[in-house]
């Protein structure tokens, strides 16, 4: 009930202010359990990913946004739990399964997955490796998978920007579903979650437009990071 709450609220601000667009739509079924895959460009991507649709899309969150303190964590635990994201540990092994089933439960009970199989925002626009328990949510689950591309969000909000730019209108794409249905009963074959991540994320690199890295995303900030740090100590000439 939240949720649709909060969308009323901020649906029609979005569009007044911001002239957020849409393409096929119609590619998402009106019921029965979909995937929704999609690249990760800017925060604002919780806020226009799923504005035209007319059904509720539960995504998967670090719990990091749910146990903040003070007014800065109630009002984090509010907003993504207003967006529909439910929270979950991925620090990695157990959790990682743990995340899974969870993923699992919500397709289980018919309703619209989202996920960014990237696993974290993209640090430069570009679109990164994905990560392939996608490909075991699919497999598993046995649903279509529906690639679901963000436009412009990262131009009008880059990383370390605590407001939307004026004047970029911001779009989502949703591309025809995917079936993977003659590699069913495959989701123990590495090889095979890989086939299917690539897959997928090929389809979001022609939906998006955006140059592909064959690397983790999370790797590449690490790598950033630590040339920024080398840069810092390097003595001036």
């Amino acid at each position: 009930m939240f949720y649709w709450v909060v969308k009323a609220i901020l649906g029609p601000l979005l569009h007044l202010i911001f002239r957020p667009w849409a393409e096929g739509v119609e590619n998402v079924p009106k019921d029965g359990p979909v995937i929704l895959a999609g690249n990760h460009l800017s925060f604002a991507d919780h806020f226009f990913g799923a504005l035209f649709l007319r059904r509720k899309v539960i995504s998967l969150g670090k719990s990091d946004y749910f146990t903040g303190r003070g007014v800065k964590g109630l009002l984090s635990k509010a907003f993504f739990s207003g967006v529909g994201t439910v929270p979950i540990d991925r620090s990695g092994g157990k959790a990682s399964e743990a995340a899974l089933r969870t993923g699992k439960r919500i397709l289980n009970e018919n309703q619209v997955l989202g996920i960014y199989p990237e696993g974290t925002r993209s640090p430069d626009g570009r679109l990164y490796k994905g990560k392939t328990g996608v490909a075991r949510l699919a497999l598993e689950s046995r649903v279509p998978v529906i690639p679901w591309a963000m436009v412009n969000t990262f131009e009008m909000m880059p990383p370390g920007h605590a407001l939307p730019k004026l004047g970029i209108r911001p779009g989502v794409k949703f591309g025809k579903p995917l079936d993977f249905s003659r590699y069913y009963g495959m989701e123990e074959d590495r090889l095979v979650l890989r086939a299917v991540t690539d897959e997928i994320m090929y389809a979001l690199m022609e939906l998006s437009g955006q140059e592909y890295v064959d690397k983790y995303a999370a790797s590449a900030k690490v790598d950033a990071a630590r040339a920024a740090k080398k840069a810092v100590k390097r003595p001036h000439p």
